[in-house]
């Protein structure tokens, strides 16, 4: 696919998907959504991206559906099943066994807030500022904000935000839980890049079941999860990435890790 509204590039095991529609505050087109779902799949098949980074161009990460296509009754005619195209990000992201970073450079509201907290960690920029606005527009947030929401703030924060479609900035944000680290404008790509290589370098096998176990784990009792995680030691033990790993430790030297 050749992309118009996104930016797709992949380098050093990091893969990054960038919105590219600044005039528009990075809305959602019909085109971007379709280009958005696109790049994940290739991350979702490409064994060399470890990691994904989502994140704007301009002054917004994204200010969620684009009004006006909505208006004009043409957001959902993509290549995506219509009915589930608004819900799809945060079940395609969280299923995606590879760690996603959301990289917040500034307005992060509606649909665009959602999307981010479909996102595994999420680093903001000093002049992100966020909002649930749905509300706004007599409706509730679609893209998982419900889901995700009180998980990340607790069922009274989330509720305020949901209901008033208040904007915090980026302190407050980090404050209730809604951001993971708030860094300086300017070093926003490179922290962002730093976790993001770091996360690379690590062991793929392990932290993609770490994935699946930390959000499985928190439908499971405490003795499932025991269970489960047995298990998913029993299948890492056998791996070579924990053979080097165990063996660069002894030898005193970084592992490299390869997946397998």
């Amino acid at each position: 696919m050749e992309y118009e509204d996104i930016i797709f590039t992949k380098e050093q095991g990091v893969a990054t998907i960038r919105f590219n529609r600044p005039q528009a505050m990075n809305a959602f087109s019909p085109r971007m959504m379709e280009e958005i779902f696109h790049a994940i799949e290739d991350v979702r098949e490409d064994e060399a991206s470890r990691v994904l980074v989502l994140t704007g161009t301009g002054r917004a990460f994204s200010t969620g559906a684009d009004v006006k296509a909505m208006a004009e009754g043409n957001l959902l005619r993509t290549g995506t099943p219509d009915g589930a195209v608004r819900h799809n990000y945060a079940l395609t992201l969280r299923n995606l066994d590879k760690p996603v970073i959301a990289a917040i450079n500034g307005y992060a509201v509606g649909g665009g807030l959602d999307l981010s907290l479909a996102c595994d960690i999420r680093i903001a920029s000093v002049k992100a500022r966020l909002a649930e606005v749905f509300i706004r527009r007599g409706l509730i947030p679609a893209m998982g904000g419900i889901y995700f929401l009180p998980r990340l703030v607790g069922l009274d924060k989330a509720c305020e935000l949901i209901w008033t479609g208040d904007m915090v900035d980026a302190e407050e944000a980090l404050k209730i839980g809604l951001v993971t680290k708030v860094v300086p404008h300017d070093e926003l790509d490179d922290a962002t890049l730093e976790l993001a290589e770091k996360l690379a370098k690590g062991p793929p096998l392990a932290i993609q079941a770490a994935k699946r176990a930390i959000y499985e784990g928190l439908t499971m009792t405490l003795e499932e999860t025991f269970v489960a995680t047995a298990e998913i030691m029993d299948r890492l033990h056998k791996t070579e990435d924990h053979r080097e790993g165990a063996l660069a430790f002894v030898e005193k030297r970084e592992p490299q890790f390869k997946g397998r």
